[in-house]
C-alpha cells in the first residue's frame, strides 16, 4: 500500500513540474495578468494548488500530533472521492474557501518565487509521505472540507484532480 501512495505521489510531483517547465516559457508579468473574466492569473491559479497542499499538511501533522482514532477508508471514502472527482471536472465556477481564496493569493510575485514554495511543498509531502507509519498506511487521515475523510490515495487523487482542473484555467488565462 505504502508504495502505491509513493507512486501516486510521484506521478504527481511530476505533473507539477511539467507544468512549471511550460509556465517558465512566459515572462512573469504575462504569468501575473488576471484572467479574460476578471478570474485569478497563471500565477494565482497556481497560489491557490500551493496553498491548498500547504494547509493540507499542517492539517494531517497537527490531527496526527494527538494519536487520533482512525479508521480505514470505507465504500462511503471511495464514493465521496468519485464525487468529488466529478465536482472538480465539471465546466462550472465554484467559489473557493477564504483560506485558498482571494484573499489568500499574490497581487503579483515571480515564477522562481512560487516554484521555489511548489517545490518544497511537493518535497515536504514527498518526505512525510516516505517516513508514514505502516500502521497509518491504511487510515482515513486527510479531510476534504466538502466532501470529507479519505485515505492516502484519495489524498493524492484529489491534489491530482484538483491540479487538472485548475491546470486548464491556467492554460485558458494564457491562451495555450
Amino acid at each position: 500500500m505504502k508504495s502505491k501512495i509513493l507512486r501516486r505521489n510521484a506521478a504527481y510531483q511530476k505533473q507539477v513540474e511539467a507544468l512549471l517547465e511550460r509556465l517558465a516559457a512566459s515572462d512573469d508579468s504575462v504569468l501575473n495578468m488576471s484572467a479574460m473574466d476578471g478570474g485569478w492569473s497563471a500565477i494565482q491559479t497556481a497560489h491557490h494548488l500551493i496553498l491548498t497542499e500547504e494547509l493540507s499538511l499542517k492539517y494531517v501533522q497537527k490531527k496526527l500530533s494527538f494519536q487520533p482514532k482512525l479508521e480505514v477508508p470505507g465504500p462511503d471514502s471511495w464514493f465521496r472521492s468519485n464525487l468529488l472527482a466529478l465536482y472538480l471536472y465539471l465546466p462550472f465556477k465554484f467559489k473557493a474557501p477564504d483560506a485558498v481564496g482571494d484573499q489568500s493569493l499574490p497581487g503579483f510575485t515571480s515564477l522562481a518565487d512560487t516554484r521555489a514554495r511548489w517545490l518544497k511543498i511537493r518535497q515536504d509531502w514527498t518526505d512525510f509521505l516516505e517516513q508514514l507509519p505502516g500502521d497509518l498506511v491504511d487510515k482515513s487521515v486527510y479531510r476534504h472540507p466538502f466532501a470529507g475523510r479519505f485515505g492516502w490515495p484519495g489524498m493524492l487523487r484529489f491534489f491530482q484532480n484538483h491540479f487538472t482542473r485548475h491546470q486548464k484555467q491556467i492554460f485558458r488565462t494564457l491562451g495555450y
